[in-house]
């Protein structure tokens, strides 16, 4: 079966110079993580809402001005006008994907990805799992009805940034509808954004080209695109905020989700005064922390090719004290043009699946750590989940995506 799958790859592979692991059997869940994962999409949607909305009342001072000021940090005027337009205000992207990961305790939400790869990889396997007899999430045409849903006549539009992901997209809806981002120019056709924000400055044709009357899916607003959020979603100051939009249901799963988080901003606070549940009244007391009790990263939090990737991500408990102290300083330093955040490390549980043996030529079960990507497809009101990717990596790694020794495979249906 793997020699099967291995043989319907595209001639041009799915992703440019990167290789996986291969099984042939899709990641099964039990049926409370299934209804989990088609319960969770409707959550996403409504937590950008509220998140969008947040944004744009603190923009125009109807909440607490940080919030805008601190999203909008490090950000061109143009860039800041572009999530503010009258036109885009309310939108939210349609195609959204959560990172998952399984920890000892559950599941923990990590990501929210609004520009996210994989759609024509997730695509691919739906298609070649399903046609050689397994049942998979989202059927096996889910992920390619994502696309034509949101592309209709459209055209995806890719950065060099994003090169790499160009196989998938060429294979999905065909060469002609992939357009390199370098010297495109909007017209009439949605143009599908697959790239990030920080790569708009660069891309003089399609700012030139940019107005009321076109469309882009997603909308660009860089502000949706920052791991900021996670640290303002557990702010003290505007929990009434989030417990009004998101309603208590909601807000707290996410809660749960959700690992701890703070920003990291050079701050002085007064004798009496601690930093919530850290218990340290300023930052350069983290630095004396053991290594067990830096089981905590610091991430980059957008508007930046250092915030995708794991590339901006630093493990305390993985570092010494010194490249520890170095990365915490570095972060607080480049708050006013490039924040970061620090969050509770999510401590990964494992889970077992067969994986194929290259050398012995046959599939052995392993233990791995399992990272989660379901897609979803918002239509006004509805959200729908079209698939999802598992990307199950050695045991002996702490941060969790597509590397060479890692292994891709569709999740199985439910039934």
């Amino acid at each position: 079966m793997v020699a099967d799958l291995q043989a319907a790859l595209p001639p041009g592979g799915l992703f440019r110079e990167r290789h996986w692991r291969w099984s042939e059997e899709p990641l099964r869940l039990d049926a409370a993580d299934h209804k989990f994962l088609e319960n969770l999409g409707k959550r996403i949607a409504v937590f950008l809402r509220a998140s969008n909305r947040l944004y744009q009342a603190s923009a125009s001072g109807e909440a607490p001005g940080f919030v805008a000021e601190w999203l909008d940090l490090g950000k061109p005027a143009e860039i800041i006008g572009l999530g503010r337009e009258e036109q885009t205000k309310d939108r939210i992207p349609r195609v959204l994907r959560p990172d998952l990961l399984k920890t000892e305790q559950g599941w923990a939400l990590t990501e929210i990805d609004a520009v996210p790869g994989g759609v024509g990889l997730t695509a691919w396997m739906q298609e070649n799992y399903a046609r050689l007899g397994h049942s998979v999430l989202g059927g096996g045409f889910g992920m390619r009805s994502l696309a034509e849903e949101v592309l209709g006549d459209g055209e995806v539009v890719i950065s060099r940034e994003a090169e790499d992901y160009r196989p998938e997209w060429n294979w999905l809806v065909g060469e002609a509808r992939v357009r390199s981002a370098e010297g495109y120019r909007c017209g009439e056709r949605l143009a599908y954004r697959f790239f990030e924000m920080f790569d708009w400055i660069s891309l003089g044709g399609i700012r030139s080209s940019w107005g009321p009357d076109r469309k882009m899916e997603a909308a660009p607003k860089a502000f949706l695109e920052e791991k900021l959020w996670w640290a303002l979603f557990w702010m003290q100051p505007l929990e009434g905020w989030w417990k009004k939009e998101l309603g208590e249901g909601y807000f707290r799963e996410f809660r749960e989700l959700v690992p701890r988080a703070w920003p990291l901003r050079p701050v002085e606070l007064p004798p009496e005064g601690v930093l919530p549940e850290l218990g340290i009244q300023r930052w350069d007391e983290l630095e004396k922390f053991s290594q067990r009790a830096r089981d905590m990263v610091i991430k980059v939090s957008g508007f930046s090719p250092r915030a995708w990737g794991s590339r901006g991500v630093t493990v305390g408990s993985d570092q010494p004290r010194e490249k520890w102290t170095a990365n915490l300083r570095q972060a607080l330093q480049e708050w006013n043009h490039q924040p970061h955040l620090l969050q509770r490390f999510a401590k990964l549980g494992e889970v077992s699946h067969p994986v194929w043996n290259e050398g012995r030529e046959e599939m052995s079960e392993e233990k791995w750590r399992l990272r989660l990507c379901p897609y979803y497809l918002v239509t006004g009101e509805k959200v729908e989940l079209k698939g999802a990717l598992a990307t199950l990596c050695p045991m002996d790694k702490k941060l969790i995506h597509g590397m060479q020794d890692a292994v891709l495979v569709p999740v199985a249906g439910n039934g």
